[in-house]
């Protein structure tokens, strides 16, 4: 049987499909706008990338035979974001991280965060951190997912999203230090 919904005809199947994704998988959707602005460091690219991805999560959700929708969705952004970057920024994917220049301190970047007024420079050390690394961050961090579930969305193995965790907080509290001792320095030179 077949229904007009806005003016095509629409088979019953295909309307129950497209509410159970309406259910299922749009409440996710600021999740995967977060994770694609924050890999693609641009909210009209994250917004583009993050439309594209659920577009294809709608035409592909026929093969989504359930568990965790948002964990699949995520999935997706994260994938059609590294394939806007190999397209519009290939060279950003290359940076390599050296784990000797960023060893770790007494400071962790969640006492930083929340000393004062640090949000923009919490930003900005965010934003210079390779793609690979802000991701996890996102994800475990403001997303909330698990290790297991950023396994699943990365496709990598839950040691290497451990390790790539750690280095990525290592990074990020360098990152951090590093912009304090230089406020520091300044008020130094300022009295």
């Amino acid at each position: 049987m077949s229904r007009q919904v806005q003016g095509q005809d629409v088979d019953d199947s295909d309307l129950q499909e497209r509410l159970r994704f309406e259910q299922l998988v749009v409440p996710h959707f600021d999740a995967a706008f977060n994770l694609a602005r924050w890999i693609l460091e641009g909210r009209a690219d994250a917004e583009d990338v993050a439309q594209e991805a659920m577009l294809r999560a709608l035409r592909f959700f026929r093969g989504f035979h359930g568990g965790d929708a948002r964990s699949w969705v995520l999935q997706i952004v994260r994938n059609s974001c590294y394939t806007w970057l190999e397209k519009n920024r290939p060279t950003e994917l290359a940076t390599e991280f050296d784990e000797e220049l960023f060893r770790q301190a007494g400071v962790t970047p969640e006492s930083l965060a929340i000393a004062g007024d640090n949000r923009e420079r919490l930003t900005r050390a965010l934003e210079d951190l390779p793609p690979r690394f802000r991701e996890v961050l996102v994800l475990r961090e403001l997303e909330g997912c698990s290790y297991k579930e950023i396994a699943s969305i990365t496709a990598m193995p839950i040691g290497t999203v451990m390790s790539a965790l750690a280095r990525a907080r290592q990074r990020l509290q360098r990152s951090l230090t590093q912009g304090i001792q230089a406020q520091n320095q300044e008020a130094k030179r300022e009295l």
